[in-house]
């Protein structure tokens, strides 16, 4: 699998070229946004891994290039950032980054974050594409695009898994851990206040039909089993 690697600190690139090769990745750096469109354009990656302070503008809106695009809007991508602010965290997931990691990092946690993020991508492959119908929220699995009373939703590529979860498990209760592992990948580790934000953004969307999403005080979340 090709990864793309954009960080501007030559140290921490290397380290992170030597162990992503050591597990077997083929991989491909950048220092640069410029740097990493020309290599974005001409190479199909299987992964992003991206800083956000780059020294020709912010990775946020690289992310957003790269989202944007039809041809790489399902390339996962991971974050990989000094600021620990979540409004950067919020935006980079509404942008539909698929995973955000602070520096300093272990580089053992990153790569098993890797891992997942990868292993999710090829779950979602052999997933047979049918559509999903609850009143009037429809879901098309193989385009990922999601109507509620015949209008497009716009949700970015972990708001869509996240939905598809909470779906077609209507009616039984979800714990926040469980969602992180099953939606995200990993473990609860990682604060469980990532799948609260993406509840409520989720909700928001969804208008009418995100009031079916509801909250299990103290446990986590479900979907309603039937629409009224």
């Amino acid at each position: 699998m090709n990864v793309l690697l954009i960080e501007d600190e030559p140290d921490i690139r290397k380290n992170l070229e030597y162990n992503l090769e050591k597990e077997g990745y083929t991989v491909s750096s950048s220092g640069s946004i410029s740097e990493s469109m020309s290599l974005i354009e001409s190479n199909l990656f299987s992964l992003v891994l991206l800083d956000l302070m780059l020294p020709d503008g912010s990775g946020l809106d690289l992310c957003k290039k790269i989202k944007s695009n039809s041809e790489t809007e399902h390339t996962p991508i991971i974050i990989l950032t000094a600021k620990d602010d979540e409004v950067d965290r919020v935006v980079g997931f509404e942008l539909g980054a698929d995973d955000y990691v602070t520096k300093p990092f272990s580089v053992r946690e990153l790569m098993l974050r890797v891992k997942a993020v990868l292993k999710r991508g090829n779950k979602n492959k052999e997933i047979v594409q049918v559509e999903r119908q609850f009143g009037d929220l429809k879901i098309d699995i193989e385009s990922h695009e999601v109507y509620v009373d015949s209008k497009q939703v716009n949700l970015t590529a972990l708001e869509f898994r996240l939905l598809r979860q909470l779906l077609d498990r209507r009616g039984r209760v979800q714990s926040r851990d469980q969602l992180l592992s099953d939606v995200w990948g990993y473990s609860s580790e990682i604060t469980t206040r990532t799948v609260d934000t993406h509840i409520k953004r989720l909700r928001e969307k969804l208008g009418p039909m995100g009031d079916y999403i509801q909250t299990i005080r103290g446990v986590g979340y479900k979907f309603s089993r039937a629409p009224e």
